[in-house]
């Protein structure tokens, strides 16, 4: 899987991810504007100090980063040092704003940002045998075709024990979600203070699906997660095993500010461009929030010396029904 996505012939290496998959900041320029005012936020915790980082990871090509710096205030602005962390090339013509390395910057304050970053962290998958064993799943890159390895043993079977119970049913699977935990511990670890966000597809302990979630996607299609380096290969998060407080996209984002409600009809006689305007932020509010679609991702936010950046959703009743990490 990793050589797949990021070795010299990986996918996000040589690919356009957008090309093949929407994400919310392909969706809609809101989504930067509400991480732009998330960053404000952070900015105020820690003080407002004189150089704020703002980390995408997984950054594509850096579509996110441009929005950001494009919503941000220009007194903030000014201040902000904004780092693109992806495997594959810089891409031509980018903001000089921008830096571009395949590592996030350590010992900054600000805020670091993985929208659909974790669930490309590769993974092993084990499946439970005939005998009720779970068992790693070997595949053969070139077409896919899976049989059956080893029993899973050590730090990966104290990792399912906990997090992911093995079911006795054969063929039931479970994603190991071991590295993920390394990955997220690497990148919060590369703050001083503020804070660090996860979005992502989840599931948690009481309902884990129970044959996994591992997919590819190539040309806005699903397909089969086959690791040639042909196509996005994917799998939800267990972000209960992550630190951190998780909440739904809907709910964060309306609590920076985001709304789907329609502008007043009487706007249309006063100011009819505006009303348009007002239509289509309203539509697209509306599918970053809309539950079965974006608005069901969730943000996992792991805080560094700074509390309460979304203190508004954590005290609401949607945000207490929402999975807390350990």
């Amino acid at each position: 899987m990793d050589r797949a996505l990021y070795g010299p012939e990986g996918f996000f290496v040589r690919e356009r991810p957008a090309a093949h998959f929407r994400t919310s900041v392909h969706a809609s320029a809101l989504f930067a504007g509400a991480v732009a005012e998330l960053l404000v936020r952070v900015d105020a915790a820690l003080g407002h100090p004189a150089e704020l980082a703002f980390t995408d990871m997984g950054a594509g090509r850096a579509e996110l980063c441009s929005g950001v710096l494009a919503a941000l205030p220009a007194p903030v602005a000014g201040r902000v040092r904004v780092h693109a962390v992806e495997r594959a090339p810089r891409p031509p013509g980018l903001d000089p704003r921008i830096t571009w390395s395949d590592r996030p910057p350590r010992g900054v304050r600000g805020l670091l940002f993985a929208n659909e970053w974790l669930d490309n962290v590769p993974l092993d998958v084990a499946e439970t045998d005939g005998a009720g064993v779970p068992r790693q799943v070997l595949v053969r890159p070139a077409d896919g075709a899976e049989r059956l390895g080893e029993p899973v043993r050590g730090a990966d079977a104290r990792w399912l024990e906990r997090w992911w119970p093995p079911s006795p049913e054969p063929g039931a699977r479970a994603e190991i979600g071991l590295p993920r935990e390394a990955a997220w511990a690497e990148a919060v670890g590369s703050l001083d203070a503020g804070a660090a966000v996860a979005v992502d597809y989840a599931h948690t302990r009481a309902a884990r699906p129970p044959y996994g979630t591992l997919t590819g996607y190539r040309d806005g299609r699903q397909v089969e997660p086959v690791p040639d380096g042909s196509r996005d290969l994917t799998a939800h998060v267990a972000l209960d095993a992550l630190p951190g407080t998780a909440l739904p996209q809907r709910a964060a984002l309306r609590s920076l500010g985001l709304s789907a409600a329609r502008p007043p009809l009487a706007l249309a006689a006063a100011d009819p461009a505006a009303y348009v305007r007002g239509l289509a932020a309203a539509g697209e509010a509306a599918e970053l929030t809309a539950r079965g679609g974006l608005g069901d991702f969730t943000w996992l936010v792991t805080e560094v010396g700074v509390t309460g950046v979304l203190a508004a959703v954590q005290d609401s009743a949607e945000a207490r029904r929402s999975p807390r990490a350990r």
